[in-house]
């Protein structure tokens, strides 16, 4: 799908890590691309993600390195998470992205293997 077929509450949104231990300013070499639908308040809108949902990227990003090129996808319960390859051990999961507004300046956080980061909104913007 061409960014062009997207419906038009699709956002590009970048993630930077945000300031914590051994990053006290935070790391603006490392975070997320997502390309994600949003609704009018920034939050994750679920049916247009059940609708378009191969075209829901996520892209793990360290200096030039691609760490991880996955989807984002969404649990029986509602949980939100980042799905790299088939299985559960390379999942990330939101911590309460349901309720996360993507909108610059704010800040969402993201797990996997028990260790929570915190990630700011770093850019919101039309693909």
């Amino acid at each position: 799908m061409l960014t062009n077929d997207l419906p038009p509450t699709f956002r590009h949104v970048k993630l930077l890590l945000a300031r914590e231990r051994g990053h006290p300013q935070g790391e603006r070499s490392e975070g997320y691309d997502l390309l994600i639908p949003l609704d009018k308040d920034g939050r994750l809108d679920p049916a247009i993600w059940k609708a378009n949902q191969a075209a829901c990227r996520v892209r793990r990003f360290v200096g030039d390195s691609n760490v991880g090129v996955g989807r984002l996808r969404r649990k029986k319960g509602g949980q939100w998470y980042f799905d790299y390859a088939e299985g559960e051990e390379d999942d990330e999961l939101g911590f309460r992205l349901a309720d996360e507004r993507f909108i610059t300046g704010e800040y969402v956080s993201i797990g996997s293997k028990g260790t929570m980061h915190t990630y700011q909104v770093a850019r919101v913007e039309k693909p």
